[in-house]
């Protein structure tokens, strides 16, 4: 406890959250003998209100008082706004500016919670990125909430308490009544469950399943066009069971943006399977992108590192469509509230789904389209050229084929498809490594198109032959390339040659606009 001047000051650490960037923030309590009054700086009006609130109700369950002092606490970060719930160690900076607890035990120390007003410690969000930023800092103990343990036990590098209550803190700091530890880490990787979406649960749809593996070796957004009852959404929900396991590092991503999002199981504490997202095409800008105060996740970023599902696309709002085009380009998500950036990852797949019409059967042999042709052009104008370019492999679903579902032959299972995927993907990795290219095809430069995708020299007639006839543009054009490079890659190629070429020449277009499968815009 330090004294100058009748003062009494004690000081304290946690972290405060933007985005997932984590920032060591000190709490210092000042305490002097003058009218009662309880002052908190660095806090927005209505946070310091409901803070005063529990820290002084959670307190008074320890017959703590100190109404005859004016307390001043100061929540001290300069670099951006301070968010975060700072109850406990604010609670236990007042204590040990009374003497209660000695000021030399909270040194070195990261306190996370937030208190009921009955002393109880609540979980709180984004344990693991600010836990994960205590390390950063240098800071090697850390206390949290019990209902954080399992989250918190993830965090390798830094020994970590947990307690249920501000009184068994104050034990603990006081008498040394020892804390539990937040316990062994998950067990990873995690073994994705037995009841997920598997491809061998489908019957015939060879082109859509081909697209599906494309799409996932190369890390390419997928769009689905068909009929009602086409298998659109079937498809899309077997994506993630193809995907490469999550390694520990993505798995830590993932878990991070779910924790800040108060998505996290406490019983789970890890996400260690790909995420599957598919928001309705009601979802609102800040849904889909994140944004709020304090500024939260969106779906996008939830989908990170696994499959964002966007079931009838024409349907979402366009100028929700458009708040995409960030996430896709760059992988990740910057938001601006106030003087507040957040900036969220958002590295996933992109599986939409359209009709080919509003009725959704226009070019179905055996349904009749019932639109009219102004209503067609409406509905096609819906799909913006720069959102279609976003979508390297499009695939147009014929109708159920009746022979295929009565045929008894088993389909091959997904973990089979999966053994493929992640053949080809080791390939880019170590094209990654050598030559400095992406991670996975779809994030391919123009550059390092020319230098890993460039074809042979009959490959490079069928492509010239394609760009004549069907007008590619050069965005299309390097689209064929990147996709042909995947197909390459699932074929244990070294180089793209022309049937490689030939097929990334089918499965980066639709149907020609003007079709009945497509209408005309």
């Amino acid at each position: 406890m330090k004294q100058s001047e009748n003062a009494l000051r004690a000081s304290a650490f946690s972290v405060s959250l933007t985005g997932l960037a984590a920032y060591l923030v000190r709490i210092e309590t000042t305490i002097t003998q003058a009218p009662a009054s309880f002052e908190i700086a660095g806090l927005s009006e209505a946070r310091q209100r409901e803070t005063r609130i529990r820290v002084c109700a959670a307190l008074q369950q320890l017959n703590v008082d100190f109404h005859q002092h004016g307390v001043s606490v100061r929540v001290g970060l300069e670099e951006v706004a301070s968010s975060g719930t700072f109850d406990v160690p604010m609670a236990l900076t007042i204590l040990a500016a009374l003497g209660q607890i000695t000021t030399a035990s909270l040194e070195d120390v990261v306190i996370l919670g937030e208190l009921s007003l009955g002393g109880a410690i609540r979980p709180v969000r984004g344990v693991l990125p600010s836990l994960c930023g205590a390390i950063a800092h240098g800071i090697t103990r850390a206390i949290v909430p019990k209902a954080n343990a399992r989250e918190a036990a993830s965090v390798p590098g830094i020994r970590v308490l947990v307690a249920n209550n501000l009184d068994e803190l104050v034990r603990y700091f006081r008498e040394g009544v020892p804390l539990e530890s937040a316990g062994e880490p998950p067990p990873f990787p995690v073994v994705p469950p037995a009841a997920a979406p598997d491809l061998a649960d489908l019957r015939g749809m060879h082109a859509a399943r081909r697209a599906l593996e494309i799409a996932a070796t190369g890390g390419h957004h997928l769009l689905l066009m068909g009929s009602p009852g086409a298998g659109k959404t079937t498809l899309a929900r077997r994506m993630p069971g193809i995907l490469p396991p999550l390694s520990l590092e993505e798995a830590t991503q993932v878990t991070s943006v779910y924790s800040v999002a108060g998505l996290l199981m406490p019983e789970v504490g890890f996400v260690g399977t790909r995420p599957f997202r598919a928001p309705h095409h009601t979802v609102s800008g800040a849904g889909l992108v994140g944004g709020g105060e304090p500024v939260r996740p969106g779906e996008v970023s939830l989908a990170h590192h696994g499959v964002l599902f966007l079931d009838e696309l024409l349907e979402f709002r366009s100028s929700v469509l458009g708040t995409l085009r960030q996430p896709l380009d760059e992988g990740r998500v910057t938001l601006a509230r106030g003087r507040t950036r957040a900036t969220f990852p958002a590295r996933t797949l992109v599986v939409a789904a359209i009709n080919p019409c509003p009725c959704g059967f226009a070019g179905d042999h055996v349904r009749r389209c019932v639109c009219s042709p102004e209503r067609l052009r409406a509905y096609r104008a819906r799909l913006s050229d720069p959102l279609l370019d976003r979508f390297d492999v499009q695939v147009a679903l014929p109708p159920v084929d009746v022979a295929s579902l009565q045929s008894g032959s088993n389909s091959e299972p997904s973990y089979e498809v999966q053994k493929r995927v992640i053949a080809a993907r080791a390939a880019q990795e170590e094209r990654a490594r050598t030559d400095a290219a992406a991670r996975t095809n779809a994030q391919l430069s123009p550059q390092q198109i020319e230098q890993v995708a460039t074809p042979d020299a009959a490959g490079a007639r069928v492509l010239a032959e394609a760009t004549e006839r069907l007008g590619f543009s050069a965005v299309a054009y390097r689209r064929v390339l990147r996709v042909a490079r995947t197909i390459a890659d699932l074929d244990g190629s070294d180089g793209v040659r022309a049937p490689h070429i030939a097929e990334a020449v089918h499965a980066v277009l639709l149907p020609p606009r003007g079709t009945a499968a497509m209408p005309p815009a």
